[in-house]
């Protein structure tokens, strides 16, 4: 089932119709009325956060898990509660403004699209979809309708990413060749695909969950509510998760657009779970920022990034966990650890003070915030005070979804392992066919 036919079977009852306009903030509002779609681990800190806003009403509570629906609604007990998204907006479509999406991968776009057929504003986690072609196809939809969205990729406000992003646009180490990013983390499965089934929780109603994915058997500890992100069906690997935080600000920076050529260098595909070592490639076209041959190298798993003079640090210090080094054409260095650290200036094969106000002369991102709970808030925060006409968001789906479409290209790339993939931007398309079987998936009706 195609996506659009998925989207109309549902919007059929909801009333949605496509109106091109400008972005459509709620700025003669005093309150925004949210739904939350997913409320359990992440979901429960989104709605904590988007609910910590003194002008935001929650208004529903939607979960596939009965236990984390429980747990929301005795924060929030004004809310309605669903286990259906369907029925949510079928339901209730005109007391909600904004929705908030904290599903699993694969369900990101599924709710989302239907939100916004629903003209709601979006705030959706990351990475934004699970398919290439859902990524493309959120950015048209909210630029048709002029929906004001922001991927939940809250670093991205942080003050450490700015700095980073205003020095290298300044030019603290030149034009940049290369940029090395990597996790230690491991969001992959190397293992005996799983055998059987198990009993389905009655806390879970199981083909929601599934949604609009292949069906599969209930397994207990496979699929939900943790593991996800290793499996190919529902997830998008350690390079979908914390990769789409550690590019981020790099991307920005260097004001990169898609890839060009896509190499990941890793085990043999399994057809059930992503690889546990992923070492990926890539090239682009070069920007203001860089120099012509510019590239990329991402690397994840417990292993760490291999080793290299790029990456030996002064003062024989231990590389951080989780990171990014940018390279400058002229052999000096900043490294931006992941995350509440500082980046680190390096010239000469040495730390380099220097002055943030050399490169924030009007003190626009104020003093440095070592306080997670709180700066975490901005990312959500500046989502709302757009909807209210108070601000603009920095990680829109326009911006969003060309982050996300280079993070599954990687994704991608690892099902054709020691291969160097062509990608055509403009058509969306390898030029090795098979590979573009992957860039979008079929929708189960459920």
């Amino acid at each position: 089932m195609e996506k659009r036919d998925f989207l109309k079977s549902v919007a059929l009852g909801v009333g949605a119709s496509l109106l091109p306009g400008p972005l459509r903030a709620f700025g003669t509002k005093e309150t925004l009325r949210t739904a939350h779609v997913g409320v359990g681990n992440m979901g429960f800190e989104d709605l904590k956060a988007i609910a910590a806003h003194p002008n935001v009403v929650v208004t529903a509570l939607c979960d596939v898990d009965s236990n984390y629906l429980k747990k929301a609604k005795a924060l929030f007990p004004k809310a309605k509660i669903f286990k259906d998204y369907r029925q949510m907006f079928g339901a209730i479509s005109n007391e909600i403004d904004a929705v908030i999406v904290s599903t699993p991968d694969h369900t990101h776009a599924p709710v989302s699209l239907l939100a916004m057929e629903n003209n709601k504003a979006v705030y959706c986690q990351k990475p934004l979809t699970h398919y290439v072609s859902e990524s493309r196809e959120l950015r048209q939809l909210a630029k048709q309708k002029g929906l004001i969205t922001q991927m939940g990729i809250q670093v991205h406000s942080f003050y450490d990413y700015q700095l980073a992003t205003l020095m290298i646009r300044k030019g603290a180490i030149g034009k940049v060749r290369k940029v090395i990013a990597w996790s230690n983390k491991n969001w992959g499965y190397d293992g005996p695909l799983p055998q059987g089934k198990d009993p389905i929780p009655e806390t879970l109603d199981w083909n929601l969950w599934l949604g609009t994915s292949v069906e599969k058997p209930y397994k207990e500890g496979v699929y939900h509510p943790g593991n996800w992100r290793k499996l190919m069906d529902y997830g998008c690997a350690t390079l979908g998760d914390m990769g789409v935080h550690i590019f981020d600000t790099p991307y920005n920076a260097l004001a990169l657009d898609l890839p060009k050529t896509i190499t990941n260098n890793c085990r043999t595909p399994n057809g059930f779970g992503y690889p546990e070592r992923n070492e990926v490639h890539y090239t682009f076209e070069g920007t203001p920022y860089t120099t012509a041959d510019f590239e990329w190298q991402w690397y994840d798993g417990v292993a760490g990034p291999k080793i290299s003079p790029e990456l030996i640090l002064p003062k024989e210090d231990e590389l951080p966990g989780q990171g990014a080094m940018f390279i400058g054409e002229n052999g000096d260095r900043l490294l931006l650890p992941h995350f509440m650290q500082l980046p680190k200036l390096i010239a000469n094969g040495k730390y380099k003070d220097y002055d943030p106000a050399v490169y924030d002369p009007q003190n626009t991102l104020g003093p440095p915030v070592r306080d997670y709970k709180n700066e975490s808030l901005k990312h959500y925060h500046q989502f709302i005070d757009s909807c209210l006409g108070k601000a603009t968001c920095s990680a829109p789906f326009e911006y969003a979804s060309r982050l996300t479409e280079t993070i599954l290209l990687g994704v991608i790339a690892g099902r054709f392992p020691n291969t160097t993939l062509q990608y055509d931007k403009n058509a969306a398309a390898f030029v090795l066919q098979e590979a573009n079987t992957y860039l979008k998936g079929a929708y189960r009706k459920f």
